[in-house]
């Protein structure tokens, strides 16, 4: 179905960032090549280019995928971005950097270092890469908070979800490949009181020595376990609807400007914030985030609990369910007996396309019932041990109304969302200076971006 991919490769090109950071280091037959612009936005034709590399990098098929399709992406792109700055939106250095860093461990995660990143985006160094990194990172944010704008009021009914579904061809249904259902059970090493004290301690101590005269700024680069923050010193500027925990937001909507607050917790560790200035509705602080940390033996402990536990559970001396409503300690599955959801609140995790490749590796060679080795999980935030079950397993299938109703639900909104973003492309593209090569003039686009 033709909505899967248009959705795809707008991931690919607009959302995700990858674009033309190997632009600059293409044949120079076609590296200067302006083959579009929107408003102050350029688009080379090697970034189409690069579009197609990026697009079979992420397993895309691009056999039927012109080169049109792929301008014409780069094209409504640009126009968020161009937009999203004619309407102020405003996205902070300390988000894009947030969002590079994330980006950074996975593509260190899939290419085993960053020496490997550096080395196939062709830049000299982690820092000239990252420098080009961060202003594409910054201009997709800049288009995603504008798309985010232009749908966040589209809702659907569940009469609207059948409708969608009872009008695609039945030859045409998309196909659902192998999907699995999953339950969890998650030790976590103990932090003893003891140690917790001990952060707020030191955080307190840190608070009284910039009271005393010394910089904060200075002790974030010391102290400060949040990498996300660590190179602007801790630098943050946020506002009520800043994708911030409410903890951190309560804290820091509390403090007068010039004040430290005392320590506090949130599921990231502890923290002291520090707001420098009021702007407006903006608050522009700085922070110090510190997380206790369980002993050898913490460690040795959680993981031989968790052993046992998986023992007597293929003892049968108690159910996988009844085990994780007893022990685990992930707060958001363990009351449903473990059951895990995917990002979208599913049940069901579609095998070949599962990003958490730990979980990957811990269930992919799983029959029903069986349970897997008990293993170390290490994510931004903490590490612990995990064991997992795969409870049920789904062939692949055509997409069917009841078993599939919520991926159903999820393209049908995606779906009518795209009618508000191609309705107000439409209307904003008669607005906005548009430049077309002439070698794309004959091209069939969606949008009436040759305003003909």
């Amino acid at each position: 179905m033709k909505i899967f991919l248009k959705h795809t490769l707008l991931t690919v090109l607009a959302v995700m960032g990858f674009v033309n950071m190997q632009a600059q280091e293409s044949s120079k037959k076609r590296i200067d090549g302006v083959v579009g612009v929107v408003g102050s936005y350029v688009i080379l034709d090697s970034d189409i280019d690069n579009g197609f590399i990026q697009a079979k990098a992420t397993n895309q098929d691009v056999s039927t995928l012109s080169r049109c399709e792929v301008l014409g992406a780069l094209l409504e792109n640009k126009l968020f971005s161009h937009q999203a700055i004619q309407d102020s939106i405003v996205v902070t250095n300390d988000e894009v950097n947030a969002r590079v860093d994330e980006q950074i461990d996975r593509m260190v995660e899939y290419a085993g270092s960053i020496d490997n990143v550096v080395k196939h985006y062709n830049k000299k160094s982690y820092e000239d890469f990252r420098e080009t990194f961060f202003d594409i990172m910054k201009e997709n944010l800049l288009a995603s908070q504008m798309q985010q704008e232009l749908i966040k009021d589209v809702t659907i009914t569940p009469e609207e979800i059948r409708q969608f579904y009872n009008n695609i061809p039945k030859d045409s249904l998309p196909l659902v490949g192998d999907e699995i259902e999953l339950a969890e059970i998650v030790i976590k090493p103990e932090i003893t009181k003891e140690q917790r004290q001990a952060v707020i301690d030191q955080l307190n101590q840190i608070r009284q020595d910039v009271l005393d005269g010394a910089s904060f700024t200075s002790k974030v680069y010391m102290y400060s376990e949040d990498r996300g923050s660590l190179e602007t010193g801790g630098f943050y500027t946020i506002d009520k609807k800043s994708q911030f925990v409410k903890e951190f937001k309560d804290v820091a909507f509390s403090l007068k400007e010039g004040e430290i607050s005392k320590p506090f917790e949130t599921d990231f560790g502890y923290h002291i914030i520090f707001l420098e200035k009021i702007s407006g509705k903006n608050l522009e602080l700085r922070h110090i985030l510190i997380t206790p940390k369980p002993t050898q033996a913490a460690i040795d402990k959680a993981k031989n609990d968790l052993d046992d536990l998986r023992i007597r559970i293929l003892n049968k001396e108690i159910s996988f369910a009844d085990a994780a409503r007893q022990y685990s300690q992930d707060k958001d599955s363990r009351q449903s007996g473990g059951i895990m959801t995917n990002s979208r609140g599913e049940t069901r995790f579609e095998l070949n396309k599962m990003e958490d490749r730990t979980l990957y590796s811990m269930v992919s060679n799983l029959q029903v019932g069986e349970i897997s080795a008990t293993t170390l999980v290490n994510d931004r935030t903490e590490s612990y041990y995990k064991i997992v079950q795969l409870t049920n397993k789904i062939p692949e299938h055509l997409a069917d109304f009841s078993n599939d109703y919520m991926k159903i639900r999820y393209v049908a909104l995606s779906a009518k969302q795209s009618e508000t973003i191609a309705k107000w492309v439409s209307e904003t593209v008669d607005d906005t200076y548009i430049y077309i090569d002439d070698e794309y003039q004959n091209c069939t686009f969606k949008s009436n971006w040759l305003k003909k």
